[in-house]
């Protein structure tokens, strides 16, 4: 599991070899130094940056661009050596980014020679910095591990590289050289968008695609305008959107990946925006500060003059942040267009006509979705939710504003995770204490999708769990055993849902912690839960029930802005994946569904 890193954290490296993979909201020079158990590096010859030679087990890209890869063998480096510093730098050209304030954060990768990623880190918190020693690689008896610095200098390379022992003279030589990007690698070259940090309930990372699985999808743009083309040229039209332009082996994946990069795209393109917002309002107030603490400026015609002009400099920022966020959410926008139809029912949302032509699958896939997301700046440009499956943890529908809802969003993600599976191989069972569900779950119930009817009052709710339990117990001994899973007469091999309402009412102490146990143990031997729930019922078990809610995913029965994506932690609007008003769809499908198992059970005898 790739680590996220934060700003000081550090985390192992599993072998010596390594490729850095770096994506910036503008053109970057990548740099790595080589220094001793202090980080001092003994002269500009413990220094590569592009068109600078190279360094002993360090393969350096050329050039300033948005996108790096650097190989590192720590193996070559030379035994003096304790740490080897990873550098980024904005290019002196016109035109380009003077600070890394203005830009999308920029986001490092640590990826094994087999491709899996090791750690990932985003360098946040960026304002007046030009360059920035991002990660460290150290050694520590004997082994190396990477540490998350972000350390930025507002007076850029050479400041940086005097910082780690270099003379004057020789840091301003080696920065020097970046002051002449490499041919069509300028400011204007296409950039790659930010990744930082984390907020909320945050959409599991590894829900998203590896970043060879999302290559080749185009880049967020920074804050800044790009150059006009050349005089009697007309701009680049974007290429037309297709359906499954992504990376991968089956169309499925190709449309998993792509989705995950609308996502991507669309987090990365509003943290452009927000981060120039940002900047116009702070520049704005510091020129206004500028003018009252001048004596000669604060009143009168020429103070008045002064704060137009900078509110005037303040708006033509916004202005351009915001023709730049246009033209990618129309270029999403046209993209989502192609891609919702194309996608296959677990993927698709209920008004789709995919699921009028359902049919029993002969494989599962690989995910399914949950619901829709959307951000403020465009509330309309809606991207799909898609978790992968099997589910590694269990859902939670918030039914604190609306009980009745909640039981609904329920049955619409159990009807989809049934439908999702082939026949035989997915049930669902449902605790429902009291009989207040009834009504919501008559398309289970009416159409024989359920195996048997939902469990009720203590000892229905106790039995059920305690099943469940036993389940969980058989499987795992047999994995640890080493031998074939060997469950007993009346066990349901297929993957189980438990569908539990009104939690915790039904439930004693005993029930309360086998629940917990499955939470916890259930995903890995194929038993899944999904709580209807107010935690505020459970208030009077204090922090005992703590490690339940925060081990599952929170959904909400209407849209609510509880998410956070893993690469800004944006806010993002949550929005169920109910069926249109009046749709038979769900019941339609159960019934199917229903029939489907029918005919699958009598092919067993």
């Amino acid at each position: 599991m790739t680590a996220e890193l934060v700003h000081g954290q550090n985390h192992p490296l599993p072998g010596t070899r390594v490729e850095i993979r770096v994506s910036a909201g503008t053109a970057v020079v990548p740099g790595v130094t080589l220094g001793d158990g202090q980080g001092r590096v003994s002269g500009p010859d413990a220094v590569a940056l592009p068109g600078s030679g190279g360094l002993p087990g360090i393969e350096m890209p050329s050039g300033p661009a948005s996108e790096h890869r650097l190989a590192v063998d720590l193996d070559a480096v030379p035994a003096a050596v304790e740490r080897v510093h990873v550098l980024l730098a904005l290019p002196a050209v016109t035109g380009a980014p003077t600070r890394f304030g203005v830009c999308a954060a920029p986001h490092l990768a640590l990826v094994a020679p087999g491709g899996a990623e090791i750690a990932s880190f985003t360098v946040t918190g960026l304002r007046s910095e030009s360059a920035i020693v991002a990660l460290e690689l150290y050694r520590r008896q004997g082994a190396w591990k990477v540490r998350a610095l972000g350390q930025g200098y507002a007076g850029g390379l050479p400041e940086l590289l005097r910082d780690q022992g270099l003379s004057a003279t020789d840091a301003g030589r080696l920065a020097a050289a970046l002051t002449a990007p490499a041919p069509g690698t300028g400011s204007d070259a296409p950039s790659a968008p930010p990744v930082p940090s984390q907020a909320r309930d945050r959409v599991p990372p590894r829900e998203r695609p590896r970043p060879e699985a999302a290559a080749g999808r185009r880049a967020a743009t920074s804050p800044t305008t790009p150059p006009a083309p050349p005089t009697g040229t007309a701009p680049a039209a974007p290429p037309a959107p297709v359906a499954g332009d992504a990376a991968g082996r089956t169309l499925e994946e190709r449309l998993y990946n792509q989705v995950w990069g609308m996502f991507e795209d669309l987090s990365r393109a509003i943290a452009a925006y927000r981060s120039a917002v940002d900047f116009a309002e702070s520049r704005l107030d510091r020129e206004l500060d500028a003018v009252l603490a001048d004596p000669r400026t604060r009143v009168g015609p020429a103070a008045e003059a002064a704060r137009d002009q900078a509110r005037a400099r303040q708006a033509e920022l916004v202005d351009r942040a915001r023709a730049v966020l246009d033209r990618d959410l129309a270029q999403l926008a046209a993209e989502r267009d192609v891609v919702e139809p194309a996608l296959p029912p677990p993927f698709a949302g209920w008004e789709s006509p995919v699921w009028h032509g359902w049919t029993a699958p002969t494989e599962p896939p690989m995910a399914v979705r949950l619901g829709d997301l959307h951000l403020p700046e465009r509330p309309e440009l809606r991207i799909p939710m898609l978790v992968r499956l099997p589910l590694e943890r269990g859902l939670w529908v918030d039914s604190a504003q609306d009980r009745r809802g909640a039981v609904d969003v329920a049955v619409a993600l159990a009807a989809r995770l049934l439908a999702s599976h082939p026949a035989g191989e997915f049930a669902v069972r449902v605790v429902d204490p009291a009989g207040s569900a009834t009504g919501a779950l008559a398309p289970f119930t009416d159409s024989g999708a359920l195996r048997e009817p939902p469990a009720t009052g203590a000892a229905g709710v106790a039995a059920l769990v305690a099943r469940l339990t036993q389940r969980v117990d058989l499987v795992q001994m047999a994995l640890d055993a080493g031998g074939p899973v060997q469950l007993p007469p009346g066990f349901d091999p297929a993957r189980q849902l438990l569908v539990v309402n009104d939690f915790p009412y039904g439930f004693d102490d005993r029930t309360i912690t086998q629940l917990r146990y499955l939470a916890d143990e259930g995903p890995q031997v194929g038993v899944h839960l999904l709580l209807v729930a107010d935690r505020e019922d459970a208030r009077e078990y204090g922090r005992v029930l703590d490690p339940l809610w925060r081990s599952l995913l929170r959904l909400t029965p209407s849209p609510d802005d509880h998410l956070a994506d893993p690469w800004v932690g944006h806010a993002w609007t949550y929005e169920p994946p109910l069926a249109p008003p009046g749709s038979q769809v769900v019941p339609r499908v159960l019934r199917q569904v229903a029939a489907a198992r029918r005919t699958y059970d009598r092919g067993r005898r």
